[in-house]
């Protein structure tokens, strides 16, 4: 059964362009233009909630009013490293948000993740917050970043990926059940090794080419 706050963004471009993201011929420069097309398509939905204020607009024929989003209130922030290759894709439909980072490494005795970046604009209270990251495996980094922006003070927080694992999407629901996950694919599970299967390999070597 699915994870409560988990939506699946189906739509035929993006089924269309995560078939070729898990193709393991598809070469780096390639991926990341895939990663950053997804991520576009995707975020028309996970900033549905936006609110805009209103204004009034003078058309070459006369006044009209409409709602214009405050750009600058959306916080798109990646985990570090491969969340990166996620940024552009937001920033090209939403291009005055923000942009914050955080950073994570998994301790090799506990296995928890541990932050050693961060770095967030003033006033998170006031804005509207997306993290990104390309996979959503296990869920515990996920956790981690989303526990570190309300400890900072962040109310409104979205999490986005492009595959998800059902363990990582329950774990996220358990932990956060205020934050909405939006993911292009729910795939079957992990593996023994900690990788999402079907999957598409590990996101940050194939968007760098490490």
């Amino acid at each position: 059964m699915p994870a409560p706050t988990l939506e699946v963004v189906r739509h035929p471009l993006i089924e269309h362009k995560l078939s070729h993201l898990r193709d393991r011929r598809t070469g780096s420069r390639r991926f990341r233009v895939l990663v950053e097309e997804v991520t576009l398509l995707m975020t028309f939905r996970a900033t549905r909630h936006l609110e805009g204020e209103a204004v009034t607009v003078e058309t070459p024929l006369e006044t009209a009013r409409y709602r214009r989003v405050r750009e600058d209130r959306l916080v798109v922030v990646p985990v570090l490293r491969a969340g990166l290759g996620m940024v552009e894709g937001v920033l090209r439909l939403v291009p005055g948000a923000r942009v914050g980072h955080l950073g994570f490494y998994r301790d090799e005795e506990t296995l928890r993740p541990v932050r050693y970046y961060g770095k967030l604009p003033p006033d998170p209270g006031r804005r509207s917050f997306l993290l990104v990251d390309p996979m959503l495996g296990t869920g515990g980094t996920a956790t981690a970043a989303a526990s570190e922006l309300k400890e900072r003070g962040a109310r409104d927080i979205r999490f986005m990926c492009l595959v998800a694992a059902p363990e990582g999407a329950a774990r996220m629901a358990e932990f956060h059940p205020d934050v909405p996950v939006y993911a292009a694919a729910l795939d079957r599970r992990l593996n023994d090794a900690g990788y999402i299967v079907p999957g598409l390999g590990d996101a940050g070597d194939r968007l760098f080419g490490t």
